[in-house]
């Protein structure tokens, strides 16, 4: 998906005691059971490319429902954040509302949100464990994943066979290989593989893959982890492919890596599914080359498995305010269910749920990005994790391991202080 997902965090003047206004029996759905208007708020995504799949949940809850009234408001992402804090403080808020699955953390810590009964909703005992995660807080579940997107290899299949490779590596050893003979061959002006250093969220897939972790939980306490021997692992494979691979500039973030791989001097890039096909943009393509000459693959890693990748996506949930929580939940169920993931596949997206997920690794077209989500993580959900974000703890961490400014242990236990402060604050 063309945006990057950020963590909610800061939720500027959200309302006081917004917890009380919920329904105290915590089913979070008990609520609007008669209720004859629904409003539903969702990204400019669903107007623009499947708004078909709204107009089949609206049939179905009025099908159900004969008479109700459903009022759609869409938002682009930029916008739409401020727009919920403000109409939260008032007793207008919507009662569908579609979140980021990074920004539903910092409104869950603030009661923001209702529960939910996960028996309500299809596939629920299939949705992926990333996706899972996201909705999940305190024991409790507060929305329904929606769609996913996931991260994947790409390489620039011209560049490899110059070196003599003519098929994607199924293994982390033969990835190595395949790029030290790029390197090799490009000389030290070209990045085998583009990786910025600040890019958490692969430095993080190299972590969880080598058994560490951000953080973990016990006895409802969070405790940093990435100064583990495990975490360390990982941080010192991600540091060797930063010291061997990555020719460019080492303080830089992936905001503008697709914009950088279409600049013709990097062999591969590992992000989202998504940042392939844009590099090779005519826009965005300075080689002319890149359109026949890229290809998506699920990345190999050093355990010897999959290396498992972060899931960004979306997720609906119902505010504590809503009126109409029932029938919230019916409407997202429609959404969501079984024919509402056949048409957002059908778009290109990954679905919420395993099942569905399996079915998409039989077809050539979808495959690669299946098979690379089945092995995800997620960001603690920690009630600190939105400070830790803010804080970029972990950027600073992997630019001081990048650049050589401190040793990975050094920088990890450092890293470790900063979210231990934080981590377990409200």
């Amino acid at each position: 998906m063309k945006r990057k997902l950020i963590a909610a965090i800061g939720i500027a003047g959200m309302m006081v005691s917004i917890a009380a206004c919920g329904d105290d029996s915590g089913s979070g759905d008990s609520k609007g059971t008669d209720a004859k208007e629904l409003t539903v708020w969702l990204t400019v995504d669903a107007q623009n490319n499947w708004p078909d799949l709204v107009k089949a949940a609206d049939a179905a809850v009025r099908k159900a429902h004969p008479g109700v009234k459903i009022n759609h408001e869409y938002y682009g992402w930029p916008d739409k954040n401020a727009k919920l804090d403000a109409v939260l403080a008032t007793d207008k808020a919507p009662d569908v509302v579609e979140m980021g699955n990074t920004e539903m953390l910092g409104y869950m810590v603030k009661g923001a949100f209702a529960p939910l009964d996960t028996a309500k909703f299809d596939n629920s005992s299939a949705w992926l464990d990333g996706l899972k995660a996201s909705v999940t807080y305190d024991g409790k579940t507060y929305g329904v994943p929606y769609y996913a997107g996931g991260r994947v290899g790409n390489w620039r299949k011209d560049v490899f066979a110059a070196a003599g490779v003519k098929t994607a590596p199924k293994t982390y050893a033969e990835l190595t290989a395949a790029l030290d003979k790029v390197q090799q061959k490009q000389g030290d002006k070209f990045s085998a593989w583009y990786q910025p250093t600040r890019d958490w969220y692969a430095a993080m897939s190299f972590v969880y893959d080598a058994g560490g972790s951000i953080a973990k939980e016990e006895g409802g306490q969070w405790k940093a982890n990435l100064s583990s021997p495990e975490s360390v692992k990982g941080l010192n494979e991600f540091k060797s492919v930063v010291d061997k691979y990555m020719h460019g500039d080492k303080t830089k973030d992936e905001s503008d890596r697709y914009i950088v791989y279409g600049q013709g001097k990097s062999g591969m890039i590992f992000g989202a599914a998504w940042e392939g096909a844009t590099s090779a943009d005519p826009k965005n393509d300075k080689t002319g080359k890149l359109k026949d000459n890229l290809e998506n693959f699920v990345m190999p890693g050093p355990s010897g498995k999959n290396l498992p990748v972060f899931l960004g996506g979306s997720d609906l949930a119902v505010p504590v305010k809503s009126h109409a929580q029932a029938l919230a939940a019916e409407w997202i169920n429609a959404f969501t269910g079984p024919a509402g993931q056949k048409g957002l596949m059908a778009k290109g997206n990954l679905p919420n749920n395993k099942t569905d997920l399996a079915t998409l690794k039989n077809d050539p077209a979808t495959a690669v990005p299946a098979t690379a989500a089945e092995s995800n993580w997620f960001v603690p959900m920690a009630p600190g994790w939105g400070q830790v974000e803010k804080a970029q703890v972990l950027q600073t961490m992997l630019q001081s391991i990048g650049t050589g400014k401190k040793t990975v242990e050094a920088a990890a236990k450092e890293a470790d202080a900063a979210i231990d402060k934080v981590i377990n604050n409200k």
